[in-house]
């Protein structure tokens, strides 16, 4: 008799390899199984989850290389979903895909080469952290309140919340020296039931976490970087992507938004990109200093990397993973920036394997279910309002770069991004190949957010802040129509007031929007500084409207010492409002002076 209860748990658990083709593995004697199950193939225990099911045929794309496998071979159900691991010891991580610490996994190997199967916690269950307790034993609590708090690192305090689904009484609660499988507090529900919390959770990573709601987003996330911060911004709790053909700079502009951007936590994705450019994100991270705290930035960050030569499955995976644990410090009340880099080869991974799944293909191969998944993603970016009787506010906002082949911005990809996304910075070829970066066009790009942030501009900026970014505008939009007649005409068949407009719109560009993401003069500049900058450009303009531009030689006015000071100014990192507002009155005196010359 237990023969036969042996036997027919191994039959529920178990199935048998019939097929293998790449990445994507069938078994029959799967009836059991559920949709994203986490199982195990063949006897080197490889991670895979199940993703279609036909009768007791499971198909299960594999997270690491089927080489070798082949029908006969085992397939072994967990009984789980595809989970995240949720705890203090996240931050300065650096983990694969699937949430393998890279470093363990290093060590595990004994090379740089990962091994199949090998396994290792995400989060360290040997680690002991000091728990410091912010409520008593009879106090009721519910799903998402904080039950105390972890010095997780110098600039993060790691909350430990009440597990969704559980609310009830705090019977016990610790204080000291605990590992985060050890039960820090003991609640009693509704039923009398006890339930024992620790301070690691799971969360399946395709499912996103719950929340009370979102809230209309009305403040930006401030980058430093000017052509973003005050003509394309991106809201708190927002979503923007990043298109852009080979060389234009997307993992450069992502790299220094996740360096200088006044989000808390920064969760970095590099999702199919090359090995080198990954190497360098995990090379130089850990040596940056956050300009907001002058910590190293590896304090608030998390990375994962899944290069291209790594196994495609996983890259499906990567940007799930890292989304959860985004939601995760979320909804511990912080602003979390996620950055995917990039979403083009996320795609590429899901048209692969549902073309060995062999569904019907949609638009250039992708799968049918390409805008949906696309849009199932960055809809888990938002400004929520938290689990919790403390009505914590946490946002989570969402930048993805997009790849599209040979920079056509109407392939699927781009274009079921731009459906779900309010923030476009295209990036221009052109604009690269001129040396120009971050190489932003400012006549294709846009952001629906501009009008969420109307009172915060006035607010916080100046009163004026709206009508001068708007005025820089018009005049690039001016310069463009200007330069078609230019290049047909010549410049000579301008008036002054046309060539004002170039020669302001110049600067514009050249001192405004031109920024070095690798100079740390230039790299960052707060937004008070920006307003300053611009405004000081444009009183060129609104200076030399004053005067009868008609009656002066306008070349003697781009001699003026102000012009060539500006890139002075522009590096000038303390400089207030008094300084521009000095450097504005030079301008004035300048072009009266210039006046004055040309009557004499």
């Amino acid at each position: 008799m237990n023969e036969t209860a042996n036997k027919q748990q191994t039959n529920s658990t178990e199935g048998q390899i019939v097929r293998v083709t790449g990445p994507l593995v069938q078994a029959n004697g799967m009836s059991d199984a559920k949709m994203y199950e986490v199982v195990k193939v063949s006897s080197e225990n490889l991670l895979g989850e199940v993703i279609e099911l036909n009768g007791d045929i499971a198909s299960i794309q594999v997270y690491e290389d089927t080489a070798g496998i082949g029908p006969g071979d085992t397939v072994t159900r967990t009984g789980k979903t595809m989970s995240a691991e949720l705890g203090p010891g996240l931050l300065e991580s650096i983990y694969d895909g699937i949430q393998r610490p890279l470093r363990l996994i290093e060590e595990a190997s004994g090379s740089y080469y990962i091994k199949r199967g090998i396994e290792a916690d995400a989060v360290d269950k040997e680690k002991k952290w000091d728990f410091k307790p912010l409520v008593k034993e009879g106090q009721s609590v519910e799903a998402g309140d904080i039950l105390g708090e972890v010095p997780e690192t110098s600039l993060i305090s790691h909350k430990v919340m009440v597990p969704p689904y559980l609310s009830g009484k705090i019977k016990t609660i610790k204080s000291g020296q605990m590992t985060v499988n050890d039960t820090v507090a003991v609640l009693v529900d509704k039923d009398g039931n006890e339930k024992n919390v620790t301070m690691l959770q799971h969360w399946p990573i395709r499912t996103p976490r719950l929340t009370k709601g979102k809230i209309f987003p009305s403040e930006p996330l401030l980058t430093g970087g000017r052509s973003i911060d005050t003509f394309f911004p991106i809201a708190k709790g927002g979503a923007g992507c990043i298109p852009g053909s080979f060389g234009t700079g997307k993992t450069v502009t992502q790299q220094s938004v996740a360096k200088y951007c006044n989000a808390e936590v920064i969760v970095y994705v590099g999702c199919g990109e090359r090995g080198n450019e990954m190497t360098e994100v995990l090379s130089e991270f850990p040596h940056l200093i956050d300009p907001n705290s002058g910590q190293p930035l590896m304090k608030r960050t998390i990375l994962i990397a899944n290069t291209s030569n790594m196994p495609v499955a996983a890259r499906e995976a990567s940007v799930y993973t890292g989304i959860t644990i985004a939601e995760f410090y979320r909804d511990m009340g912080y602003n979390v920036a996620l950055m995917a880099d990039s979403t083009s080869r996320w795609a590429e991974a899901m048209r692969e394997v549902s073309g060995r799944l062999e569904e019907m293909p949609g638009e250039e191969g992708y799968p049918a279910y390409l805008t949906s998944r696309t849009a199932e993603f960055y809809e888990r970016a938002g400004i929520v309002n938290t689990l919790g009787a403390d009505d914590r506010v946490g946002s989570l906002t969402v930048i993805g770069a997009v790849s599209p082949p040979g920079g056509d911005f109407s392939e699927p990809v781009s274009q079921a991004t731009l459906r779900v996304t309010k923030t476009f910075w295209a990036l221009d070829a052109s604009l690269a190949y001129k040396k120009h970066f971050p190489s932003i066009n400012w006549l294709s790009s846009y952001s629906l957010y501009v009008d969420n942030f109307m009172n915060y501009w006035r607010d916080e900026i100046a009163p004026d802040y709206a009508e001068v970014r708007q005025k820089a505008m018009d005049l690039l939009q001016q310069e463009s129509k200007l330069m078609e007649i230019v290049r047909l005409v010549g410049m000579e068949s301008l008036s002054n007031h046309d060539k004002l407009v170039l020669e302001v719109a110049r600067l514009i560009r050249e001192d405004f929007l031109f920024q070095n993401a690798f100079d740390p003069d230039d790299a960052y500049m707060p937004i008070k500084n920006q307003y300053g900058l611009l405004k000081s450009i444009l009183y060129f303009y609104e200076a030399m409207n004053e005067v009868a531009l008609d009656n002066i030689d306008f070349n003697s006015f781009k001699n003026i010492p102000s012009i060539s000071e500006v890139t002075a100014l522009k590096n000038k990192k303390d400089a207030t409002e008094a300084d521009y507002e000095k450097f504005r009155e030079k301008i004035k005196q300048e072009v009266n002076g210039l006046l004055s010359n040309q009557e004499v």
